[in-house]
């Protein structure tokens, strides 16, 4: 099948190649055009474990191109995904006019049925929008499709290429069929591919990671519960995670969430659900929480220090918002920089992906160092953002020797009470007691 993918984001980019894995010829299309000669040239420009080896087969079998030109990909395209970016605006509302500043164009382009996608996460009712924005330079035959992406960063492509369910928002029997066929490789061991209406859809997505932040946001708040009554969070999380109708996942405590995702769409349904007059609660909750627990470990850091961190060297391993993503979007390092700095506190930091992105955009205000022992050196405490594996099991004797104190705020409880008592250190983590 011929497809066309309007924008190489990271949503675009791994819808692309991985539509290009199973046999189609995909032409991605993206208004950068130096990004695009950089792809063309094998480049991948995001950071996604196991993309760069689909992306790079599928170049060379000729089955993935890149263009700057809209008219080139849609000419032989049955189906066209829109993957264009949806950023929040100042009142939360998700901003729409890039998906349809390009059904604009799409109307003025089509000459034949076409099956229009609209794969980033949008409100309810972007579906009818995109069709109105075509149909008003286009009278031809064409369908809009809702079709959300579940894609977590870094496990996108297992995520695509083994789905856990694809939904499919039409009502067009003829955009199921070849909906349908695009997407049978991807579920032969029996997943469903679920279909329902346009609006449906469009707020699953939204639904689904709503539902998520709060049961991280949950999981935090138990922790900070615990903290004040003397008990265990991650015994509390064992024990609720074993009852299935809870589940284990997304309860692990932590400094917040945060990502292209999480804090976009939980503020976009807050937001589209006072557009109908309803008060959201839950979600205006969720936010409250998420905001404060980015810095949660702050006051820990200053109650040590007195009060006084002018002139302390903290080090920090990790800035992504998780691990195995170079993303850095509402990541609660970030936050927890700010707060240092502002203290007169200095930094030197280690992430394995990350700190080209926090270069560009904070400069040379903190020290990036290609080593994470590197950044210890000399460094007052320790402070964890990230849960990369390479800092769960660190050499703990270079640890100690490079560091002035041994002191570490984990925020991502990383290790066990035990095991820091142990070795020695003070060692605050998040609704466990403090190992002094």
């Amino acid at each position: 099948m011929n497809i066309a993918v309007v924008g190489t984001g990271y949503v675009g980019l791994v819808t692309g190649t991985c539509l290009a894995e199973t046999g189609n010829t995909v032409i991605c299309v993206d208004i950068n055009e130096e990004k695009v000669n950089k792809m063309r040239n094998g480049e991948v420009p995001i950071y996604e474990p196991h993309l760069d080896v689909l992306f790079h087969r599928n170049i060379k079998a000729g089955r993935l191109k890149f263009t700057t030109n809209l008219n080139e990909a849609v000419e032989k395209a049955a189906i066209i995904f829109l993957a264009l970016p949806t950023p929040p605006g100042e009142d939360g509302s998700a901003d729409l006019s890039y998906i349809l500043g390009v059904a604009d164009d799409l109307g003025k382009i089509m000459k034949d049925y076409k099956v229009l996608v609209d794969k980033s996460t949008v409100p309810v009712g972007t579906a009818e929008k995109v069709r109105a924005a075509v149909a008003k330079n286009f009278p031809g035959d064409f369908d809009v499709v809702s079709n959300p992406e579940f894609l977590r960063e870094g496990y996108a492509v297992d995520d695509f290429l083994k789905p856990d369910r694809v939904v499919v928002g039409t009502r067009s029997a003829r955009a199921k069929q070849l909906m349908e066929e695009l997407y049978k490789p991807y579920v032969r061991s029996g997943n469903p591919i679920i279909f329902m209406d346009e609006k449906s859809a469009e707020l699953t997505k939204y639904a689904a990671n709503a539902f998520l932040a709060t049961k991280i946001t949950f999981m935090n708040e138990m922790a900070n519960l615990c903290e004040r009554i003397g008990a265990d969070v991650d015994m509390v999380r064992i024990g609720i995670g074993s009852d299935d109708r809870i589940g284990k996942r997304f309860l692990f405590p932590g400094i917040g969430y945060g990502g292209s995702c999480f804090p976009k769409d939980v503020q976009a349904l807050a937001k589209s659900s006072q557009e109908v007059n309803y008060d959201f609660k839950i979600l205006s909750s969720v936010m409250d929480v998420n905001e404060k627990q980015k810095t949660i470990i702050i006051p820990k850091i200053k109650n040590y220090f007195n009060n006084d961190l002018k002139g302390k060297h903290f080090a920090i391993w990790g800035l992504a918002f998780k691990p195995d993503t170079d993303d850095i979007r509402e990541a609660p390092a970030l936050y927890i920089i700010n707060e240092l700095l502002a203290a007169g506190a200095t930094i030197s930091t280690h992430d394995p992906e990350a700190m080209n992105n926090v270069k560009k955009l904070i400069g040379d205000k903190i020290t990036f160092c290609d080593d994470p022992y590197q950044a210890l050196s000399n460094a007052d405490a320790l402070i964890i953002c990230t849960e990369w594996s390479l800092f769960r099991t660190p050499d703990f004797e270079k640890v100690s020797s490079a560091l002035k104190n041994k002191v570490i705020f984990d925020g991502r409880n990383l290790y066990s009470n035990e095991q820091m008592k142990k070795l020695g250190y003070y060692y605050s983590s998040i609704g466990r007691d403090i190992v002094k």
